[in-house]
């Protein structure tokens, strides 16, 4: 049997989200965030379908009707929620022979930050509820975020240690043996451990989708900072250098395209916040790319446009997601192509 993690560019059924709602951390900042949910089902819609939970669906159907989105492409399951970060707590969908497996990975918010009792069932409620129809459903018994792995799609797994080898997510393995489950569950031979790079006002310890990102044709898109003054300047220099000794599977180096750094955001109380181009979505036919009202805004997406020549790429302002540090990739978790139904 062959198995395999899709890469994120492959064909998709859909897009996952988690709707913000007023007994989660958004609740001062509800109707900003609501909005930027709005804008990026629109974008998926045009494309592929949406699904949404939410503790109530209601509402949040005649939010998107009013919105004028296409309610066919989109399907509410009404469940409770911590938080919104999907990313990290939905479905891990591999390939083995090429059929969709689901994988429902613990989810303990970042090493036991937060409350995530709620979040960590999300996938087997979906299971249960049909979401993915027959698709099978297996529980692998680890700890792991979404947003903490990048796949090539041929065995390539991108990654950090500071967060795979966080002690309050699986304590028992070390980065041999997280290399060894890893490779089982997700049909990888080969792992990319980045030692540097982090963003402030981070929770997740690194996520590598905020930092560099597997694009086609052996690319990686990545994070820098060219502000010899900012805090990020050291770490984020010694990623440069580590992603430009990587090779690939043949041996070659990777083509390397390096993202603008947005200027520094702050939230009331003072605290930065981790805006990053590199949070991007990639969906059937579009790249969706988070925006920071930003002068460096346009150059972001031209960029990722030439990364991706064929897609739309579709800036969303995600400047509301960031206050409580996470952005648009965050909130979003894809369906490989064959999952639903």
């Amino acid at each position: 049997m062959i198995r395999r993690l899709p890469a994120e560019w492959e064909q998709q059924d859909g897009v996952l989200l988690a709707w913000p709602h007023a007994d989660s951390d958004w609740r001062d900042n509800l109707a900003a965030v609501e909005a930027v949910f709005v804008e990026i089902v629109r974008a998926i819609t045009r494309f592929e379908q949406a699904l949404i939970v939410a503790p109530e669906t209601a509402p949040v159907r005649e939010r998107l009707r009013l919105a004028g989105i296409d309610l066919q492409r989109v399907s509410l399951y009404p469940m409770a929620t911590n938080d919104t970060w999907a990313r990290d707590f939905g479905p891990i969908t591999v390939r083995e022979d090429e059929v969709p497996v689901v994988l429902d990975f613990g989810f303990n918010a970042w090493g036991l930050k937060f409350a995530a009792d709620l979040d960590n069932q999300i996938t087997a409620k979906l299971a249960r509820a049909g979401a993915f129809g027959r698709t099978q459903t297996h529980v692998p018994g680890l700890i792991m975020e979404g947003g903490s792995i990048e796949s090539d799609g041929a065995g390539t797994i991108l990654t950090t240690s500071e967060c795979l080898l966080s002690p309050n997510r699986n304590p028992h393995l070390n980065r041999q043996s997280i290399e060894q489950a890893l490779g089982e569950h997700l049909g990888a031979d080969r792992f990319l451990w980045l030692e540097h790079g982090f963003l402030a006002g981070d929770d997740t310890d690194s996520h590598i989708d905020t930092l560099a990102r597997l694009c086609p044709d052996n690319t990686i898109a990545y994070a820098r900072c060219e502000d010899a003054t900012d805090e990020h300047f050291a770490a984020l220099a010694a990623m440069e250098a580590e992603l430009q000794a990587f090779r690939t599977v043949r041996g070659q180096p990777y083509r390397l395209i390096p993202l603008p750094w947005p200027a520094a955001c702050w939230d009331k109380d003072g605290q930065r916040l981790p805006a990053t181009y590199a949070n991007f979505l990639i969906i059937n036919g579009a790249v969706l790319v988070p925006t920071y009202n930003d002068p460096q805004d346009a150059h972001a997406l031209r960029i990722i446009g030439q990364i991706f020549p064929e897609r739309a790429i579709i800036g969303i302002d995600c400047r509301p997601l960031i206050v409580q540090h996470g952005s648009l990739h965050c909130v979003t978790m894809q369906i490989p192509r064959g999952t639903l139904p």
